[in-house]
């Protein structure tokens, strides 16, 4: 394995990264292209003679400064096709409320089969799709396209206009990009569940946006076994009385119910797509927050929006292009699922795996990687730490050797995380850890093909995202824990919450802390260095004698024993103003908590953080609740230990395991009594 790392020699006044990106990969990287291109045509700074790091800065710099020069290169660098010109960049820079390209028109759908014109790249690859027996099968950029004209045309038919909602219970398959990319052809608004949601869980977000037709697969395949859908879909189409049509995807070969279309008949037509040419900020999909303490969040993000932030994140922070291959793995009910569709804006292969992480064994992502011939890789800072705790060896046991960037999110990744993928993939891997969230369905901070990898960091705000960290005055932080946000709008940002129509809950979700200013909920750094720290999302943070500690932190370091499999750490305020601060643990197979393993991980958090970090106590639990997106839920956690009804603490919908739950409910009582 070569060692870019030290092809160059480290700014004393730094620390050593964990790597360094070659000059090669730097001159060859579309950034640098483009802001030689931005300086030349747009006052773009050039690039800086003290080095890529300096160059980076001062490009983030100008484009925060000057949001309408930087916006406008980013649609001319990608040739963005206007069906009518726009008048200005932003029209008006205030939050929320912004307003992007007035008088433009145009249509996502249109720019993400754009590969599919060039006849020298038609029969190539626009999908890989791969399931559990992990052989990829292809889609190719004429096949898609036709694919798309032919549902585009029967959306129409059945009366489908700009602004319908098209809604999909679909896995990772290549029906359910067809589906989105016909919807946005049409100009209506897609919002999709992966088959994993329950009824109720799923009417929880499609009875707010009330969709005219619902795409639905008959079940779906997870770790070996076939899960059939068929009494969950006859469920949905009691309770949603809008649908107008209901398609019948066939995945497990089932019949499809009474009333219900065939896909492949709507898909057969050998139709070119006719795309519906809609205002900048036309509705593009509606994604949800979790949901767990009340209905989720519908947050409505525009064709325009995405489609310029999605080019800016893919195409200069991923450096992705034709030829590459871009697998993340997702499912439609997460917001990566839609930045992975949105790979094809880039012209890149888009790899849509349909199953289960860990199947059959934990290093199966790799095999995926390894037999689509993946390029840039995205998967979860968990499944990461699995693969270290099950000793997988990926560089030694499968042929990665087309594999360039490894992207986790989800949580940060620790900084043991860094130096597992740097030992165990490769040495010249470019690791992004990268932070943002559905709400803008991109990114804030993370991945730049440019610059070093420093352990447990991310690499530098995103360009275009004026990320800062603020003390609760306002004032900003530098090398200090505060609160992330952002300080200018982004297009992709939410043009509006669905059923809010006076924007109080849009403008209490993000502005209520800082008016004017996006406060993402989130505890980070901004280091001297530009590089970001995630240290857990604020709501939860941890706050002793004055001090706020992010519960990353000793996820990370009580996560590296053995004998962990998952935590979750508690701060709750008493009524008698003293402060509890409880870590559950849920032990690895054959693990017992006796005073022993209890002393190792009070040493292990006084070492790694500070005597401060120690719980109160540590609680053996028989299990992590997550998000059915996979995140902790530390807050609603937080409720029932402060004596907060079940139901009234989380939307049981919104949980994998609410029995898991129960047991702080039950605790909460007995410390109660």
């Amino acid at each position: 394995m070569t060692t870019a790392h030290s092809t160059a020699q480290p700014d004393p006044a730094e620390p050593r990264p964990l790597w360094r990106p070659s000059p090669e990969r730097i001159g060859g990287a579309r950034l640098t292209r483009f802001q030689a291109w931005a300086a030349e045509h747009h006052g773009a700074p050039a690039a800086s003679a003290a080095g890529p790091v300096a160059s980076y800065r001062e490009l983030h710099r100008w484009s925060v400064q000057r949001p309408g020069d930087f916006w406008r290169a980013v649609t001319e660098w990608f040739d963005v096709r206007f069906g009518s010109p726009y008048e200005t960049v932003l029209a008006d820079a205030a939050m929320p409320g912004a307003r992007w390209f007035p008088g433009a028109t145009l249509n996502y759908a249109e720019h993400a089969l754009r590969a599919a014109e060039d006849p020298a790249r038609a029969d190539e690859p626009a999908l890989l799709h791969v399931d559990e027996s992990h052989e990829p099968v292809p889609v190719s950029w004429r096949e898609l396209r036709r694919q798309v004209g032919s549902l585009a045309a029967e959306l129409r038919r059945l009366g489908v206009r700009p602004g319908d909602r098209v809604s999909g219970y679909l896995p990772n398959i290549p029906q359910a990009a067809v589906a989105l990319l016909a919807t946005a052809a049409v100009g209506g608004v897609w919002t999709s569940c992966a088959p994993d949601f329950g009824a109720r869980s799923v009417l929880d977000r499609f009875q707010q946006i009330e969709p005219v037709v619902l795409i639905t697969v008959d079940g779906y395949r997870y770790g070996g076994k076939e899960h059939d859908r068929t009494d969950t879909v006859a469920e949905l189409r009691r309770e949603l009385p809008t649908l107008r049509a209901v398609v019948h995807v066939p995945l497990l070969g089932r019949p499809a119910p009474e009333g219900a279309l065939e896909w492949d008949a709507l898909t057969a037509a050998d139709a070119e797509p006719e795309f519906a040419q809609v205002p900048f900020d036309h509705p593009l999909w509606v994604l949800y927050s979790s949901g767990t303490t009340g209905l989720p969040k519908a947050i409505v993000q525009s064709q325009g929006g995405i489609l310029v932030e999605h080019l800016k994140q893919l195409g200069l922070h991923c450096d992705l292009g034709p030829g590459d291959r871009f697998f993340w793995y997702t499912s439609t009910g997460w917001m990566m699922w839609n930045f992975l569709v949105s790979g094809l804006l880039a012209g890149c292969t888009v790899v849509v795996y349909d199953g289960s992480p860990g199947y059959p064994d934990t290093g199966a992502q790799w095999r995926v990687a390894e037999r689509t011939g993946t390029t840039l890789y995205g998967t979860s800072a968990a499944y990461v730490m699995a693969c270290r705790k099950a000793e997988v060896h990926p560089g030694r046991d499968h042929d990665l050797s087309r594999l360039r960037c490894v992207a986790t999110t989800g949580s940060p990744l620790p900084p043991d995380g860094f130096r597992w993928l740097h030992d165990e993939v490769d040495e010249d891997m470019w690791i992004a850890s990268v932070s943002g969230g559905t709400d803008v369905c991109s990114c804030f901070a993370g991945a730049v093909p440019t610059l070093p990898v420093h352990t447990g960091e991310l690499q530098a705000p995103c360009l275009g995202t004026d990320l800062q960290s603020w003390a609760p005055d306002g004032t900003p932080l530098t090398d200090e824990v505060g609160e992330l946000v952002v300080t200018n709008p982004m297009p992709s940002m939410p043009v509006r919450f669905w059923n809010d129509p006076d924007g109080s809950r849009y403008r209490d979700s993000y502005f209520d802390m800082f008016p004017g200013v996006w406060r993402h909920g989130d505890w980070i750094t901004l280091t001297s260095r530009n590089t970001v720290v995630i240290h857990g999302r604020s709501d939860s943070t941890l706050n002793r004698q004055g001090v706020r500690m992010g519960s990353a932190d000793i996820y990370e370091a009580v996560e590296r024993l053995p004998e962990i499999k998952e935590s979750l750490v508690i701060g709750v305020e008493q009524a008698d103003g003293g402060y509890w601060m409880p870590l559950f643990v849920h032990l690895a197979p054959g693990a017992t908590l006796d005073d022993a393993l209890r002393d190792r991980i009070r040493q292990t958090i006084r070492g790694s953080l500070s005597p401060r970090h120690v719980p109160d106590e540590i609680i053996e639990i028989p299990g992590v609740p997550h998000t059915l997106t996979g995140k902790r839920l530390e807050v609603p956690v937080k409720r029932l230990l402060q004596g907060a009804e079940l139901e009234k603490a989380v939307n049981p919908g919104s949980v994998d395991d609410v029995e898991l739950l129960r047991f702080y409910e039950r605790l909460a009582r007995e410390r109660a009594a």
